[in-house]
């Protein structure tokens, strides 16, 4: 059986690339990369060491990108770089600037883990991880937004359509600028197979009729933690469906995943999450999910 295939947001998570932020960030200037005051390198690298206790308590092996001091701050947030499906690694096409390098960390890694290499998305199209959605192991849903374009979208569809995957786009709005960046996983975090946690008010329309065409039971994140979080209140990461890891503080958003039979684990993440705008599923690329 293979060591490798994710078609699913939420199976139990089995191996999972990641990257320790210890050398990555350790030079890492707020203004360059649109951190927030609260990051403090050395803070952010304990708190993602603690993350990566919980994912490993979990029962997922964590596969680690090499900890260089390549000044790529932004590669702890190994969702983004590639996508995993059942027949291999994608690839993507980032669009922020600074970002561009990454997708190379992610195909050395795979060629050295022995993941096949499924397509790679090319310029001028742009993909990134945290715009895809699989609302089941047939349906990728992107956002076509400020990072991931309707060229991009197209190359996907051409490389899974064969395989029997509909690949669908939607538009996402600007919300707080160009900087900022609104990902489809933004307002989104898959709990279930047919459970997710959302910020309503930001999810295109058409992709809310999709999910409730497909029975998908929405949990309404809460909108006061929602704003003063900039979104991390909803980057959630299930390790196993209704098993979640989530980002401390926010105690309504943790209540209601609570009410729809979720256990909730939290971790500290001030100066990594909330500083740096990117949550527990930010920092984790699956490489299998599987019941």
């Amino acid at each position: 059986m293979n060591a490798y295939g994710s078609q699913s947001m939420a199976a139990p998570l089995q191996r999972v690339l990641m990257r320790s932020a210890r050398n990555s960030m350790r030079k890492a200037r707020h203004d360059e990369w649109h951190y927030g005051p609260g990051f403090e390198p050395e803070k952010a690298a304990a708190q993602h060491q603690h993350f990566a206790e919980l994912v490993a308590a979990s029962g997922a092996a964590i596969e680690w990108i090499d900890d260089a001091d390549d000044g790529l701050a932004d590669s702890i947030f190994t969702h983004d770089p590639s996508l995993m499906s059942d027949h291999g690694a994608i690839i993507l096409s980032m669009g922020k600037v600074l970002r561009k390098p990454e997708p190379a960390l992610h195909e050395e890694a795979y060629r050295r883990l022995g993941v096949p290499i499924l397509g790679r998305i090319e310029a001028p199209g742009q993909v990134e991880g945290g715009d895809c959605v699989w609302v089941d192991a047939n349906t990728l849903a992107i956002g076509r937004g400020v990072r991931t374009n309707e060229a991009g979208i197209r190359q996907m569809e051409a490389l899974l359509s064969p395989h029997g995957v509909e690949v669908l786009g939607f538009d996402l709005p600007l919300w707080s600028g160009e900087d900022a960046c609104l990902h489809l996983m933004s307002v989104i975090s898959p709990l279930a197979e047919k459970l997710a946690l959302v910020y309503a008010p930001l999810l295109p329309a058409a992709f809310y009729q999709l999910l409730k065409s497909r029975g998908v039971e929405l949990v309404e994140g809460d909108a006061d933690e929602f704003a003063a979080s900039n979104g991390l209140s909803l980057n959630v990461l299930p390790t196993a469906p209704r098993q979640v890891i989530a980002v401390a503080g926010f105690p309504k958003t943790k209540a209601a995943m609570e009410r729809a039979g979720c256990t909730v684990t939290t971790f500290e993440a001030d100066a990594l999450c909330i500083a740096c705008e990117g949550g527990p599923t930010c920092l984790t690329r699956p490489i299998l999910r599987r019941e």
